[in-house]
């Protein structure tokens, strides 16, 4: 059965629909028929264990990878037939840094701000805003090379933002950071969440999915295995942590 986020929310207009995603690399299938919706104003997460499958379905979902078999539509727009009107509804925080070390986190913004067509006006209010929500004032004019892990997953997630893209897609994102940094992090998912945006975001860690998520699908060995809202599986199976690892034990067994 396709999971949903159920019921309660499937009258609002999905903001994602990935249907029947599939990847190979050469003989290897990472992916492997994965549908799942998620409405519009969401947050909801792939949750599953490191090498699951979550970092292939979102590469494939903000079109770095082509899926080897079906497609998927992020606010309407295919991502096989129309890239680039997906590029511009979303906003990706991956895994790799990508950042120029010469430029200053407000460069690096603005730099990526320019390339969406903004000018530099709108660029500097949704700057502001952006970095007094992050807390990246003390920083903002700055070298990356010089700051911390932490305030360069800040610096990622602002030039994600920068053009108020709808769709936010962030893979793991609080990874690697301390406890007062992913706190920034989960705290400004949870506002954007409540800005109408929708989020989709990969985790292993079962509490941050818990405290973030309206919804989750958990995925492992490249399949969607189960998926509801976050308040429909507490109230069946008490415990998120141990439904997941119920069902990932059962099918691995």
């Amino acid at each position: 059965m396709v999971p949903k986020v159920s019921e309660e929310i499937d009258n609002i207009r999905n903001a994602v629909e990935a249907v029947g995603l599939k990847k190979r690399f050469g003989k290897f299938t990472a992916v492997t028929d994965v549908t799942f919706s998620v409405p519009s104003g969401c947050v909801f997460g792939l949750l599953g264990p490191n090498g699951a499958g979550k970092t292939t379905t979102l590469r494939m979902l903000s079109t770095v990878y082509k899926p080897t078999e079906g497609t998927a539509r992020i606010m309407g727009r295919d991502i096989v037939k129309d890239p680039d009107g997906v590029r511009h509804s979303i906003g990706v925080v991956g895994e790799s840094p990508g950042l120029y070390d010469r430029l200053t986190a407000r460069e690096t913004v603005r730099f990526y701000g320019r390339l969406y067509g903004m000018d530099d006006r709108a660029i500097a209010r949704r700057t502001e805003k952006i970095f007094g929500d992050l807390g990246m004032e003390e920083y903002a004019d700055r070298r990356t090379e010089k700051l911390s892990k932490g305030m360069k997953q800040k610096v990622i997630i602002a030039r994600a933002m920068i053009h108020d893209p709808p769709v936010l897609i962030l893979d793991e994102p609080t990874s690697g950071l301390d406890v007062v940094g992913s706190r920034t992090v989960m705290d400004f998912i949870k506002d954007v969440g409540r800005r109408d945006k929708t989020v989709l975001l990969s985790t292993h860690v079962t509490s941050i999915a818990q405290e973030l998520c309206d919804g989750v699908a958990i995925i492992n060995k490249g399949r969607i295995m189960a998926g509801g809202t976050m308040k429909g599986l507490l109230k069946k199976h008490g415990n998120l942590e141990d439904f997941m690892f119920g069902i990932i034990g059962r099918r691995d067994k």
